[in-house]
């Protein structure tokens, strides 16, 4: 990438990613990561997992970012008698002059934000149906295919796995995540700021600051970011340090995992990179780019097994593990 306007569209594209994060910033205290993980989606086209126990702020997230951007937001509360129709539409049988007609009536997948609450609290033939939306950027029904808005981003939130009452999500659906967030407790100075903006009467109020026509300017700008071979090699190598047994795994890889990292994990170390390189202020992406989003890449598509469970060791421990030990260029 290196027209003579490179410079003013980097500009551009930083200048928008802070005006989204100042707005949402007014709402979220705190969660900086976080923020700025799920804009990093966003601008990636991407689509993004959010985990934490209830009352943290996940769905007040969502909702302001959605405020920030001028696109079509929608909500589903997923619950265990949730059925696929209620998430993509179904078809209905409609009275006219003419006799009865055969319509579609669009479920609340179509929208350019959709906040899928709780989403381990459907069963999987439900999670299903969102999830094959968020693959194929369509749904198809009574053997009509129906496209889907663009941008389209889906922020799903679950509560963390052994709670009562939750279906984990099976391997190859949470791999369609392009990122996995955590969102943790607050601290004791952003508790304090929360209950002095939510117990005092007042409410932030959120302006749009994007659309969807320069979202997908900039999703476009992502995409033509330059990443040098010796950098993409980075990224491979990263993804298969994740397979155990494999050529480029660590001891701690080796004991603990049980299931590796797949192809898609590479593409979003790229295009998180690249998206990294341009908040960077560079139009080419580096090793530094590839190690900062690469924890939250590739700790949901990495399995443990029986003993890390009996050792205590994280998923996270053990990925960043490999990212520390696998060098940046690859041994002559």
């Amino acid at each position: 990438m290196a027209d003579s306007g490179t410079e003013q569209l980097i500009e551009r594209f930083r200048a928008d990613f802070q005006k989204v994060h100042a707005e949402i910033g007014k709402a979220i205290v705190g969660h900086e990561s976080v923020v700025e993980g799920t804009l990093i989606c966003l601008f990636a086209n991407g689509h993004v997992l959010l985990e934490g126990v209830p009352g943290l702020g996940k769905t007040l997230l969502i909702r302001t970012l959605s405020q920030a951007l001028q696109l079509k937001f929608n909500r589903i509360q997923f619950t265990p008698d949730l059925m696929p129709a209620d998430v993509t539409g179904t078809t209905i049988v409609v009275e006219g002059e003419h006799g009865r007609d055969f319509q579609f009536r669009k479920g609340p997948i179509f929208a350019q934000i959709v906040l899928a609450d709780e989403i381990n609290r459907a069963t999987p033939k439900t999670q299903s149906a969102l999830l094959e939306a968020m693959q194929e950027r369509s749904v198809t029904v009574g053997g009509t295919t129906h496209l889907l808005d663009k941008p389209f981003l889906v922020m799903a939130t679950q509560n963390p796995i052994e709670q009562e009452g939750t279906y984990p999500l099976p391997e190859a659906q949470l791999d369609r995540f392009f990122f996995k967030l955590l969102l943790g407790y607050s601290s004791r100075e952003e508790l304090a700021t929360i209950l002095e903006r939510t117990t005092t009467g007042t409410n932030p109020e959120i302006h749009a600051v994007l659309d969807a026509e320069t979202i997908l300017h900039h999703q476009k700008l992502v995409r033509r970011v330059r990443v040098e071979p010796v950098v993409q090699d980075f990224a491979v190598r990263l993804t298969l340090a994740s397979h155990p047994k494999g050529p480029f795994a660590t001891p701690l890889v080796n004991r603990f995992l049980r299931l590796g990292a797949s192809p898609r994990a590479a593409q979003t170390l790229v295009l998180a990179g690249k998206v990294r390189a341009l908040l960077a202020g560079r139009p080419f992406v580096n090793a530094d780019d590839i190690k900062s989003v690469a924890l939250p890449a590739l700790r949901h598509r990495v399995m443990t097994n029986f003993e890390a469970e009996a050792e205590g060791k994280s998923v996270d421990e053990i990925v960043q593990n490999l990212i520390e030990t696998t060098p940046p260029t690859a041994a002559t």
